[in-house]
């Protein structure tokens, strides 16, 4: 058996279990346990007074970069990030260096992250090597470990072959991640089409060129009856079509990501690459918008994108320079700032941050029950700190927060009741 963890005097909070409370929670054998019913002897003690104990947080969209360009990141380097971020579990992005379009390489994935810092989820791919022409092998990937499929980083252009993975994925009871982007509209573009595009001499990608994709997937998830998922949700009138497909029932889910909430495409003035992201950063109604539909329930979960690149792809001219920003580090105390602002109670982000994507993905976590995996999250809501993107733990230092002054932080994370990051 091993050790017994207590930890004590935490604020709880659980939506699965409709918990907020100051409560201790005890850790046997990598499980949530009853307190007092192990043998305590010996026990690791923890006093959490004035700090938050969350089920760990997931993020279901994440790039680890590996295999293939383990210098920009490693699933080693990621979970490592992921870990101080307050992140017990990642779902990671198929679009590496061969395509994880396959079990081999699915199985791969899995047994380099055994014993990293946090549980990897790999999302296989829809189409072989994401060419968006012919499907992959869902149930061969599926068997390795795969959670979910998509061609994130280039949408599925063909309908037909959209339509059939969605039938193919619900046969194997597998969720479709739709990376919304009409190539038609966007090609060229690097910022959000508008005043700002024209003034800085920048093609523009129009809102429409995500919103007619969204559609599409709307359209095809009511065609097959597929459960689909919407990545990187920035605009209004995406979230307009998410609202109306949710209230007739589409079993359609979304998420956003912090710098959707955060930032506005001002963000690229002086032409800062590590701004450049796609889908791009968008207008204040934009982000007023994403915020809202945070707190309504239209958009179900806040995932980082977390797109490590190094000074290679990202110092040079901005028409040229790669998209995404690394964002597992930043991602908790920017979805903290929502609470502060009002936006939500902590009982929301939880649910946004946690038991939402455990859901989504089916996997375990998203709560604290009595048996539940010891995945856990503490967080000091009011440790203020500036980021510095050179001292982070990922490979990725493109970051646009760089020497932000934020508040709030994952204090300790726990995997299986084994501790893989502490800062307290």
């Amino acid at each position: 058996m091993s050790k017994v963890i207590v930890l004590k005097n935490g604020r709880v909070i659980d939506p699965l279990q409709k918990r907020d409370e100051i409560v201790d929670i005890w850790v046997s054998d990598g499980l949530v346990v009853r307190p007092g019913s192990v043998d305590s002897a010996g026990a690791d003690v923890y006093d959490l007074a004035g700090l938050w104990l969350l089920p760990g947080l997931i993020d279901m969209h994440v790039h680890l970069r590996e295999p293939g360009e383990e210098y920009k990141e490693t699933i080693e380097s990621g979970t490592q990030a992921a870990a101080a971020g307050g992140f017990t579990a990642v779902a990671c992005m198929p679009n590496t260096n061969p395509v994880n379009d396959n079990g081999a390489l699915t199985k791969y994935i899995c047994e380099k992250s055994v014993s990293c810092a946090a549980r990897v989820y790999p999302v296989g791919a829809i189409s072989k090597e994401c060419k968006g022409e012919k499907l992959a092998e869902y149930g061969e990937m599926k068997l390795a470990g795969a959670v979910a499929l998509t061609d994130d980083g280039l949408p599925v252009v063909d309908s037909q072959l959209m339509r059939r993975a969605m039938e193919y994925a619900s046969s194997h009871d597998m969720l479709i991640m739709s990376h919304s982007e009409e190539l038609s509209l966007s090609k060229g573009g690097c910022i959000n089409e508008g005043k700002l595009s024209t003034r800085m001499g920048l093609r523009g990608i129009p809102v429409s060129a995500e919103s007619i994709m969204v559609q599409r997937e709307i359209a095809l998830a009511e065609l097959t009856g597929a459960r689909v998922h919407i990545a990187h949700v920035s605009t209004e009138q995406s979230i307009a079509l998410l609202r109306n497909a949710k209230a007739r029932g589409v079993k359609i889910t979304a998420e956003t990501a912090p710098h959707y909430f955060t930032l506005t495409e001002k963000a690229v003035l002086g032409f800062n690459t590590n701004a450049k992201m796609n889908p791009p950063l968008r207008t204040e109604c934009d982000r007023q918008a994403v915020r809202g539909a945070l707190r309504d329930g239209t958009l179900d979960a806040i995932a980082t994108d977390h797109a490590p690149h190094s000074i290679l792809e990202k110092e040079v001219e901005f028409n040229f320079a790669a998209n995404g920003i690394a964002g597992l580090e930043t991602s908790l105390p920017l979805g903290l700032a929502l609470v502060r602002e009002k936006v939500f109670e902590p009982v929301r982000l939880v649910e946004l941050m946690s038991c939402a994507p455990a859901k989504i993905l089916g996997v375990p976590g998203g709560s604290l029950h009595v048996g539940a995996v010891a995945d856990i999250t503490i967080v000091d809501p009011e440790r203020k700190f500036t980021f510095i993107a050179e001292e982070c733990f990922s490979k990725g230092k493109n970051s646009p927060f760089d020497g932000w002054k934020l508040q709030g932080k994952a204090v300790l994370s726990m995997v299986a009741g084994r501790i893989t990051y502490k800062d307290f």
